[in-house]
């Protein structure tokens, strides 16, 4: 059987066809493809982005908890431990001075020596009056102890045994009078040594050799100041009173209960800081009503004699010690009429308005009292551009191992 040629031609012809259409298809979908992704490159180097907001930039510290040792500053004066007027006691001119001028003396030691002819010639008269009148108690004696047997054999009278009583009665009180007359006579000549009533630094003399003192004469010799240890004088206010009572803080008493004293020191002319602590020791118990303040006296060792008592010193007392407070910094604090609060920072980074009861100042630290706890982290720089609720980027973060320590 033989095919038509014509029919064979015209089957390949179609067929040719039908692969040109597909192949113009193909292509043509090509061509869209790309036009669109050249189009939406086109746009997407074009077209500008939204920017996504930044976010805040703060700085962030723990609260801390520690103990806290709370001061107050007081303007005070030194005062020696003992400060004695040296003054005579008999009237004389002065003879003798037997020390050095601002040096150390001892108790007991002769300062000064005052004319002692008069007083020495008086307690030489004095006990020869109390030998004449024990010559006379004896005779009298002698005398009673004659009469009193004869008077008991009816030899004598009941009158000369009655004379010679009252004379040896009148014989002895002579004698105690002239005893008592020695003892002021003597105890007048003793007083012409004048000795040093302490141990301490002695001043200047101020009477000179050669002056009538005592008596309608100067009486004021010199004075010892005792100043081994001094006291130390300031005045607190009473609201200063009741804060310490507030704290269960009594002034002026130990308590025993308390692992710290109310202790004192005290900064010397060149800024420097004493090196030795006070104790308060005693608390004016009434407020002065012109001054509303009431007078407290701390105790303090002075081994090198560089306090000298009347110099006026800054004093810095410890009044109280706030065991595992909890603490932040004054800067990280925002004060408004409702009260103080800091920003806090969750876990997530956003952050809290918090507000807090406030405790005392120090250095550049406050106590809070409530509304915080340690560890919690606090906004401590930039949080002016805050709100609540919003997050905000770390710029000091660190471990949380390092935060803990």
């Amino acid at each position: 059987m033989t095919l038509d040629k014509e029919k064979i031609r015209q089957f390949f012809t179609s067929k040719d066809l039908k692969i040109k259409l597909k192949i113009k298809k193909r292509v043509i979908v090509y061509i869209v493809l790309g036009i669109a992704a050249a189009v939406a490159l086109y746009f997407a180097l074009t077209v500008k982005k939204e920017p996504e907001p930044e976010l805040p930039v703060v700085s962030v510290m723990p609260a801390q908890k520690r103990d806290v040792e709370i001061y107050g500053d007081y303007v005070g004066s030194v005062r020696a431990q003992q400060f004695v007027e040296v003054r005579a006691r008999v009237e004389g001119f002065l003879e003798r001075m037997l020390f050095e001028e601002g040096s150390y003396v001892t108790r007991n030691q002769v300062l000064f020596v005052i004319n002692q002819d008069q007083y020495r010639a008086k307690a030489d008269k004095a006990r020869a009056q109390l030998k004449k009148d024990e010559a006379q108690a004896n005779k009298a004696k002698r005398d009673l102890d004659r009469i009193r047997p004869l008077y008991e054999q009816n030899a004598a009278s009941q009158l000369d045994l009655d004379d010679a009583e009252a004379a040896y009665e009148t014989a002895v009180a002579s004698v105690g009078m002239s005893q008592a007359d020695l003892d002021q006579a003597e105890q007048e000549l003793g007083y012409t040594i004048v000795r040093s009533p302490i141990s301490g630094h002695i001043s200047e003399r101020y009477v000179d050799l050669g002056t009538l003192v005592g008596g309608s004469g100067k009486s004021l010799l010199a004075t010892i100041v005792k100043s081994d240890s001094v006291f130390i004088d300031f005045s607190m206010t009473a609201l200063d009173y009741l804060k310490s009572k507030e704290r269960n803080v009594t002034l002026g008493q130990k308590d025993s209960t308390r692992f710290w004293q109310p202790t004192v020191s005290i900064t010397l002319p060149d800024n420097s800081v004493y090196p030795h602590l006070g104790i308060v020791d005693f608390a004016e118990p009434q407020v002065d009503p012109r001054t509303g303040t009431f007078s407290v006296r701390a105790e303090m060792p002075n081994p090198d004699h560089v306090l000298l008592p009347g110099q006026f010193t800054k004093v810095k007392l410890l009044l109280d010690v706030r065991a595992n407070a909890t603490v932040v910094p004054q800067k990280a604090l925002i004060i408004e009429k409702g009260g103080a609060f800091v920003f806090v920072m969750r876990r997530d980074s956003t952050v809290e308005r918090r507000f807090i009861e406030l405790g005392p100042e120090f250095e550049n630290d406050v106590i809070v009292e409530r509304g915080l706890l340690p560890g919690e982290m606090i906004v401590s720089e930039g949080y002016h551009k805050l709100t609540p609720g919003v997050k905000v980027r770390v710029s000091n973060a660190k471990p949380e191992d390092e935060q803990q320590q």
